[in-house]
């Protein structure tokens, strides 16, 4: 909007015209212009604006949309201090609801719970506090306070913990070259469980049901090796979990890979991973090659991604009148998954997971035992 004002010759006193400098002129311009000034910042720029160009100040209130006695508050604020008369006086608008001391009882109170219970509520700190629910939401939101969210974790403490970390990372990194890498795991105790009643699908306007109860038929153990170059998997099932079943597991996948490729197998530290038998066998396989997760750090092997959509997508939504029907279900998903495999690419950088490792046992408060 250009600050252009059409003046009749008159006879009467010159117009007094408002003066700032030219950097000062385009700061209000700036400030005018942009699309996230505050509305009320922009009609005090445009007001001196409108004066330093010429305008009365009866025709800068009418370009402006405001009476006289404002053009007069703003054009002498701006004469008296510059861009900063322009600014908010300071204790303008409305006062705080809540008496300082009571917010500072909200907020450091809240990591201390009361002894009968594990965590405040806004309701249970709301009486305590003597204000309502709806105060202690918005200082608890305001200072990023969330008594009601917890983060489960797991520390390592494996002493070796660096060397496996890396040996693991730097097989997803840098895949060896002639060899296979296979992220190896057994979901054990998959459940198959029958729903007592049925329950409504999916519609419009109503969400599934599902019943609370269940009866329970059993259960499967699922050994699976994700393929990382290409995402596909191999797998079997069986009714046990032991190194018989493991042993078993890795002989199978020992036949159906090309024998002139190595083996790098990820694995955790389960017992059976590790049993004399599995041992004695691996010491007479050359071209399978073990590679052991830090103690507590499974979320190093990337099978257990492809374990958690199984679980969300076939295990736990069904409803399965046998073990045999829970089986069958996990070998179609396997089956439907080897048709189009999307393999799972490791992207996060080894020294920054590192770092935020040191962080949180730095923080983490002595232990008890």
């Amino acid at each position: 909007m250009a600050e252009i004002c059409l003046t009749l010759p008159s006879m009467g006193r010159p117009i007094r015209m408002l003066s700032m400098s030219a950097d000062q002129k385009r700061e209000l311009e700036r400030i005018r212009n942009a699309p996230t000034s505050p509305q009320r910042l922009v009609r005090r720029a445009q007001i001196v604006l409108l004066r330093a160009s010429g305008c009365t100040q009866v025709q800068t209130a009418a370009a402006a949309g405001v009476n006289r006695p404002v053009v007069i508050l703003w054009e002498r604020r701006f004469a008296d201090w510059g861009l900063a008369g322009l600014e908010d006086a300071a204790g303008r608008g409305r006062k705080a609801s809540i008496p300082e001391a009571k917010r500072e009882l909200v907020i450091t109170q809240a990591t201390k719970p009361p002894a009968d219970r594990t965590r405040w509520s806004v309701r249970t700190m709301a009486r305590r506090a003597g204000i309502s629910p709806a105060s202690v939401q918005r200082v608890w939101a305001a200072n990023e306070i969330k008594p009601h969210l917890v983060r489960t974790f797991k520390l390592s403490n494996d002493p070796h913990f660096e060397a496996k970390f890396w040996d693991v990372i730097g097989l997803y990194l840098q895949p060896p070259a002639k060899a296979l890498v296979l992220c190896c795991d057994e979901k054990s105790q998959c459940q198959a469980l029958e729903r007592t009643q049925p329950g409504l699908p999916l519609g419009l306007g109503h969400i599934r049901t599902r019943t609370h109860d269940y009866t329970r038929h059993g259960t499967v153990t699922l050994f699976a090796a994700l393929n990382y170059l290409d995402g596909k998997i191999l797998s079997t099932t069986a009714e046990r979990h032991t190194h018989l079943e493991w042993l078993a597991f890795l002989k199978k996948v020992h036949r159906q890979t090309p024998p002139e490729l190595a083996l790098h197998l990820i694995v955790d530290n389960y017992a059976t991973h590790k049993h004399p038998t599995v041992v004695a066998w691996l010491a007479k396989h050359p071209r399978v090659h073990v590679h052991f997760t830090p103690t507590g750090s499974s979320w190093l092997n990337l099978v257990e991604r492809f374990f958690r959509n199984l679980t969300e997508d076939v295990v736990r939504e069904g409803s399965f009148e046998s073990v045999g029907a829970l089986t069958s279900a996990i070998n179609i998903y396997l089956a439907n998954h080897n048709l189009a495999p999307k393999p799972f690419r490791w992207k996060a950088e080894g020294a920054a997971i590192l770092e935020k490792i040191r962080r949180a046992r730095a923080a983490q408060p002595p232990s008890n035992v």
